[in-house]
């Protein structure tokens, strides 16, 4: 096993803690947008409707993914210049409720041009309307899709996987179900970015969340939430691929990281936990310095996959 803690916090993050503070006391004058406060089901939704709009890129090709019988829609985003020497499964965040795949084209095209793959992005569906098991069902149909399609569709054996905040707990999900089903091989990493591991409220930080809303309307039906579908940090987490797990030393699920770091390492698996000073949930979604470094940090790494 190995706990990758030579980088635990970048020497270069120190040039930009006071822009962050700067950024985190701006955030927090701004105070929350009227009418958004998901603390219902109508809110949820009236979350959603407000969450604002990003123009979709051009380069994005929609299309269907199927697999035994289910079909989910992705958008594949191919690198401007060269063969792609992997495709990049990328499951957004939005606390299992908001957000789209559209909505993350523009990072993705930054992504897919930075490191030499071709990103894919899931649209799975989302609570209130369509609770667990939903949305793990699309993200491993997407997987599996890519898992017997590579070759053919993105000329490469070698195949990545990634998420934010409910898209890491999605995206670990997806994982541990590949692995059950001896389909994981062909993941040569994954990038867990400030992820929401326990949704069952045993843990300290899990406590904190677990009986918020969105949760509930994500899982509220299941009895025992410490199903590793829905909560991987209980899962058996044998036989996974390398791990990189970013998180920000502010952030409500910071604890999440630290827990998931721990047990990725104590079931064997290769574990590099990157932390991030003055950092709130989601910084990376963010255009500030430590955002831009982070950022940087997940491209070195994934490149350092290739081979």
């Amino acid at each position: 096993m190995e706990l990758g803690l030579t980088r635990l916090f970048d020497s270069d993050s120190v040039n930009h803690v006071e822009e962050s503070r700067a950024f985190n006391v701006a955030v927090q004058a701004a105070g929350d947008q009227p009418n958004a406060d998901p603390s219902t089901p109508e809110g949820l939704l009236r979350a959603r409707s407000q969450l604002s709009s990003r123009p979709p890129s051009p380069r994005a090709v929609e299309r269907i993914a199927r697999f035994d019988k289910r079909e989910v829609s992705v958008r594949i985003i191919t690198p401007k210049q060269g063969q792609p020497w992997a495709a990049y499964l990328q499951i957004h965040g939005g606390g299992f409720y908001m957000d789209s795949a559209a909505r993350s084209d523009i990072r993705n095209a930054v992504l897919a041009d930075a490191v030499g793959i071709t990103v894919v992005s899931v649209d799975y569906r989302l609570a209130p309307e369509y609770p667990w098991p939903a949305a793990p069902d699309d993200c491993e149909t997407a997987a599996l899709w890519m898992v017997e399609q590579a070759e053919e569709l993105f000329g490469t054996q070698y195949l990545l996987i990634g998420g934010a905040s409910a898209g890491a707990n999605l995206a670990l999900a997806t994982l541990l179900r590949l692995r059950d089903h001896g389909k994981v091989q062909p993941f040569a990493g994954a990038v867990l970015q400030f992820g929401a591991f326990d949704l069952s409220g045993l843990s300290p930080s899990g406590r904190i969340y677990a009986d918020e809303w969105f949760i509930q309307a994500y899982a509220g039906h299941v009895a025992d939430r410490t199903n590793p579908d829905i909560s991987p940090l209980y899962g058996d987490l044998r036989g996974l691929p390398p791990v990189l797990l970013v998180a920000g030393a502010l952030d409500i699920l910071f604890e999440d990281s630290l827990a998931m770091a721990g047990r990725l390492s104590a079931a064997g698996n290769e574990v590099d936990l990157r932390v991030y000073p003055e950092s709130t949930h989601a910084f990376t979604s963010f255009q500030t310095g430590m955002a831009n470094l982070a950022i940087k940090g997940i491209e070195e790494w994934l490149t350092g996959r290739l081979g």
